[in-house]
């Protein structure tokens, strides 16, 4: 929830506070205000309230009860499925070894290995390094448990690690890098290490963002996020609403679209 109201209070406690962050935008001459990955009740209130409702996509991975990876395999397309296999095969095969580390597990000196990683990843995107060093340990510090580093070695040397972050029912994919080239370690990494995760620890999802549409093929299938935008100029704000009003159902449209490439069996569950 974006809008922390405790469950006691009445309906219209969130309106007071949707009204209320409208107001300080206009006494402390703030041009907008964003409410960013809200539920969709939420988005659904403020825009009752004059703000903008946006709709995007991320991939998100769901867990149906699943004992194991190989159960989760079973509800696979057989073509889909034996990709998969492959993949892990090839990726466990390199000559790595891979660590799940939490909190105080995970040392200075893997952190100092992982902003490598992320320097890395910035400077192939072209992307600004806004973290920076002193950020990742101050997580393990204040976050504890809720930090998930997957890591890969090659001997005693850290050479690829994905971070992620644990909230109640879901691990959340953020930061991932490597040195090197090696056979499918970032699929490894990011996405079939999250879903053992997920399935050893009884998580109901894992969200590995946005962008990517090769992330269904590993059975992140396509979500709807939802956002709500107040812009305080009446005259823009009228021109993102009506581009708004035109890109919502193009968006349902692409999600609707990308779920025909689920790699799911018809008869599984697969998507939410």
């Amino acid at each position: 929830p974006r809008l922390l109201c405790a469950p006691s209070a009445p309906p219209e406690t969130a309106a007071v506070l949707a009204d209320a962050l409208r107001q300080i935008c206009g006494e402390t001459g703030l041009s907008s205000a964003h409410v960013t990955f809200c539920q969709e009740q939420e988005s659904d209130l403020l825009s009752q309230h004059g703000w903008l409702p946006r709709l995007g996509v991320q991939y998100h991975w769901h867990n149906h009860g699943y004992s194991s990876f190989d159960d989760f395999l079973a509800t696979l397309a057989s073509r889909k499925r034996k990709v998969l296999k492959r993949e892990r095969r090839d990726a466990n095969a390199a000559g790595l070894t891979f660590h799940t580390l939490r909190g105080d597990e995970i040392t200075p000196a893997d952190w100092q290995a992982f902003y490598t990683f992320y320097r890395n990843t910035v400077d192939r995107k072209w992307g600004s390094a806004y973290l920076t060093p002193a950020f990742f340990p101050l997580l393990s510090e204040r976050l504890g448990d809720k930090v998930v580093l997957m890591m890969a070695r090659h001997g005693d040397t850290p050479v690829a690690a994905a971070l992620n972050l644990l909230g109640g029912d879901t691990l959340y994919g953020r930061n991932w890098g490597c040195t090197g080239d090696w056979p499918f370690l970032h699929f490894e990494l990011c996405y079939y290490r999250a879903i053992d995760f997920a399935i050893a620890h009884g998580l109901k999802r894992v969200e590995a963002g946005a962008q990517g549409e090769h992330k269904i093929q590993r059975g992140y299938v396509p979500s709807l996020t939802h956002s709500a935008h107040w812009l305080e100029n009446n005259s823009l704000r009228s021109a993102v609403s009506a581009f708004l009003a035109e890109e919502r159902p193009a968006i349902r449209a692409e999600a609707e679209a990308l779920s025909a490439f689920s790699p799911y069996k018809k008869d599984e569950p697969g998507q939410p």
